[in-house]
């Protein structure tokens, strides 16, 4: 009976494998002898099971603005299966769409031809850029074949400055024309008071605990090649001695990414001080309510800098990092903060700077946005627009 299940397990997944490559782009190749439906966005995600971030922001203002049709095929992870059935379905509407949405890596996108009159338009998930990416890692460990078809074939990318659009046109393997610096819609809530108190308050009634403290967020980014290798050393967090260290009026906070799915074990005893707020569904939310934020290589820097608030970076590992991924801008010339090697060292500095009311940030945020106006998702609807009323 084992054996039996082995086998038809096997099968399935041979089954599945046929099916997401060769049936899937024959389909597509059928699906697009059919006219473009010049009314229709498709929106699809391999990291996101529901409409959120920049997806959000730039879907409720399109609808805002029009009345088009809409496919979404939002699943959590590229490990999550697609039926048979939703296979059919995306190859016939991203071969009908007159734009396709993705927002970070997608596999099944990148052996397609885009038609003529169609547009597949990256809205990168990640604010600016500073670690290398995608084919400036070729010949780095975990890094693409250059003869790779992914993510080649987007016909707009992005971004939140000029300064950045070269990193990406060399991370995707486009051209620069290609790459657009609308500033990322997600931002826009930073320019937004109203917005940040509500979520103050909605986080300060929620967790009641929080308010009159002070709070140090500690969102690092992952490590390894992308979602099926992330990982992140918990043993770099000795909570014996964040727990020792802290005064009682402050909390900290820890936010993996979502890619990391080891779970963050904190001693019950420290639940008081030390709290795992990984499964929250928006760091940017824990931004508003954060005093202090500890980071290493995660692109959650640049939204921080927005409210002139302290920000420590956390490399333990930092020359592995350089020898592994590297930067497009030498690590310690872009940090906007101190950079520490080890916990002890992290703790203390956040002590020391739980205090500070702002940091002025100009510099480092007029280089890596291109309008501080809360506008992006506008210039970003604008560029959708746009291509829904382009002619062939």
């Amino acid at each position: 009976m084992k054996k039996l299940k082995k086998v038809k397990k096997k099968f399935r997944k041979k089954l599945d494998r046929k099916f997401k490559r060769e049936i899937f782009q024959a389909l597509y190749k059928m699906f697009s002898l059919l006219p473009i439906n010049n009314n229709k966005i498709s929106i699809l995600s391999d990291s996101r099971k529901t409409l959120s971030d920049n997806f959000q922001f730039v879907y409720d203002e399109l609808k805002r603005r029009h009345n088009y049709e809409y496919y979404f095929l939002l699943k959590e992870s590229v490990k999550k299966r697609k039926r048979y059935l939703e296979i059919i379905q995306l190859a016939y509407n991203m071969a009908t769409s007159k734009v396709i949405m993705v927002d970070d890596f997608y596999p099944m996108v990148y052996p397609l031809k885009i038609r003529k009159n169609a547009d597949l338009i990256q809205l990168w998930h990640a604010v600016g850029a500073f670690k290398t990416f995608g084919y400036s890692r070729v010949g780095k460990v975990g890094g693409p074949d250059p003869n790779s078809k992914n993510h080649k074939n987007y016909t707009k990318v992005t971004v939140s400055s000029s300064t950045v659009a070269p990193f990406y046109a060399e991370g995707f393997g486009v051209s620069l024309d290609k790459v657009i610096p609308t500033g990322i819609p997600r931002t826009d809530v930073f320019f937004d008071e109203t917005y940040k108190k509500d979520k103050e308050e909605m986080l300060y009634t929620k967790y009641p605990e929080f308010r009159g403290k002070k709070i140090v967020l500690y969102a690092p980014t992952f490590r390894g090649n992308g979602q099926s290798s992330a990982h992140f050393p918990m043993e770099m967090l000795d909570f014996d001695r964040i727990y020792e260290k802290l005064d009682d009026n402050t909390i900290f906070l820890i936010k993996m990414h979502p890619f990391v799915k080891k779970k963050v074990h904190i001693p019950a005893e420290y639940k008081d001080k030390i709290q795992d707020f990984t499964k929250y569904p928006s760091v940017n939310d824990l931004l508003f309510i954060t005093d202090v934020l500890i980071t290493d290589y995660s692109s959650v820097c640049f939204e921080y800098a927005l409210l002139n608030k302290p920000m420590i970076f956390y490399c333990f590992d930092l020359e592995e990092y350089i020898e592994t991924r590297d930067f497009y801008i030498p690590y310690q010339d872009f940090t906007p903060g101190p950079i520490v090697r080890t916990c002890d060292a992290m703790i203390d500095e956040a002590i020391q700077l739980k205090d500070v009311k702002a940091v002025d940030y100009k510099t480092f945020t007029d280089k890596f946005f291109e309008d501080l106006d809360g506008k992006s998702t506008e210039r970003v609807a604008d560029l959708i627009d746009a291509c829904m009323a382009s002619k062939s």
